[in-house]
């Protein structure tokens, strides 16, 4: 499994392709068929997942309840667009136009660091995230969670 760290800004080029900031690139194991898999993120992003982090995650969606209601709403969300992508010969990674326009990604872009995953926001979007987050909610949020693995 690949984990992540950091946070990058990069620009959409007019075709809404864009280059893996360098940062990330070295946290990559080095091959040469370098795949991942882009979907919708929870909010007004975009996820993507080197491949072989897909997989395992794709593992365990396969492991779901098709007949439960909920579990197809959530496939319906999930799984709806993703699409896999590779790098060109210039080394950058084409957003699909259905996900780029639905998550609202215009120029300015930031990668972020999800451990296993990598979202992709609206550099505007993401400031406004932060904006509204204050620092007493971010500290009750962290005591709450983190408190659960204990």
């Amino acid at each position: 499994m690949i984990r992540f760290l950091g946070e990058y800004e990069a620009t959409l080029d007019t075709k809404g392709r864009f280059l893996l900031p360098a940062g990330f690139k070295k946290q990559l194991p080095e091959t040469e068929n370098l795949r991942f898999v882009i979907n919708r993120g929870f909010k007004k992003n975009l996820n993507l997942y080197p491949i072989q982090n897909w997989d395992q995650l794709f593992d365990d969606i396969e492991k779901l309840n098709d007949f439960d209601p909920k579990v197809r709403e959530f496939l319906d969300n999930f799984l709806n667009g993703a699409t896999f992508v590779e790098p060109d010969s210039a080394g950058r990674l084409l957003i699909p136009p259905n996900l780029k326009e639905q998550s609202g990604l215009e120029k300015d872009i930031v990668l972020v660091a999800k451990i296993k995953r990598i979202e992709i926001w609206d550099s505007n979007k993401y400031k406004q995230l932060f904006e509204s987050f204050s620092e007493e909610r971010y500290s009750n949020l962290a005591n709450e969670v983190m408190n659960k693995n204990q």
